[in-house]
């Protein structure tokens, strides 16, 4: 089977840069996959991605040795499983508060006698390789969404789950729930709170935890603090920042004679 390459680098005590995929088109995801990421997120729950686009999403990022990832739209099993039919390698799921979720999880990401996990890995054996079904419990990577008040009470309960690989810090939701601000680096005091225990959490349950950020910068930090999974911004958000950098330039660059005007 394809090595997984996040469990790779985990093994190592690396630190891997995850990228975001917003826009539902493979061409910008090929795009993307070729700057060098280690791996690759496809946003199902929130944007304008959908299972058709996320197909030939996880194709163009198998044209490198990206780890395709895709975050599900919610803790149900169908998606969870066509999900990691179609080649995903790792899966995030949100809004996990519960042990009874965190096992459900597990059960709907793992074959039997692990899990429930219904067997047809469609493209699964096209990108993992032909003994795929041998090797895939141990292989795919599952990520729980910590973003709840509910879920920091069951912290230690969502964690002693068998088979959870990694958690995974959605600090907008998380901050909302505190009653503090959706932001994803300059967090509010309670919320930072919150993020250092579930990091301290996760490194005694032996499990690697991730987090998104909104900038470079923050995301070093963070990796400086023991974070192993790292997500900076998305490629919208790229754009639009690109974009926007060479329009502040041309703006408040001197008009040349004989030149339009901007």
């Amino acid at each position: 089977m394809r090595e997984n390459r996040l469990r790779t680098l985990w093994k190592s005590g690396g630190a891997a840069i995850n990228g975001w995929l917003a826009i539902p088109n493979s061409f910008s995801a090929e795009t993307m996959a070729h700057q060098g990421w280690d791996s690759l997120t496809i946003d199902l729950q929130h944007g304008v991605v959908d299972y058709q686009a996320m197909v030939p999403m996880l194709q163009a990022i198998s044209t490198t040795d990206t780890v395709p990832v895709v975050r599900v739209p919610w803790l149900e099993p169908s998606a969870l499983m066509k999900t990691l039919d179609a080649g995903a390698y790792a899966v995030i799921c949100p809004m996990i508060s519960t042990r009874e979720e965190a096992q459900k999880l597990v059960a709907y990401t793992h074959y039997a006698p692990r899990g429930t996990r219904s067997f047809g890995p469609i493209r699964a054996l096209l990108y993992g390789g032909a003994d795929y079904a041998s090797h895939a419990n141990d292989a795919i990577v599952t990520f729980a969404m910590i973003e709840t008040a509910q879920a920091l009470d069951n912290l230690d309960a969502i964690m002693s789950v068998e088979g959870l690989d990694a958690v995974y810090i959605g600090p907008s939701d998380l901050s909302l729930a505190l009653g503090c601000r959706p932001v994803f680096d300059d967090v509010d005091p309670k919320a930072q709170e919150a993020i250092d225990h579930i990091l301290e959490r996760a490194k005694a349950h032996g499990l690697v935890a991730g987090i998104h950020n909104g900038t470079a910068e923050g995301a070093m930090a963070r990796i400086a603090k023991g974070f192993q999974f790292v997500t900076v911004s998305s490629d919208a958000r790229l754009m639009a920042a690109g974009s926007q950098a060479v329009l502040s330039k041309m703006r408040a660059a001197p008009a040349k004679a004989g030149s339009s005007s901007y």
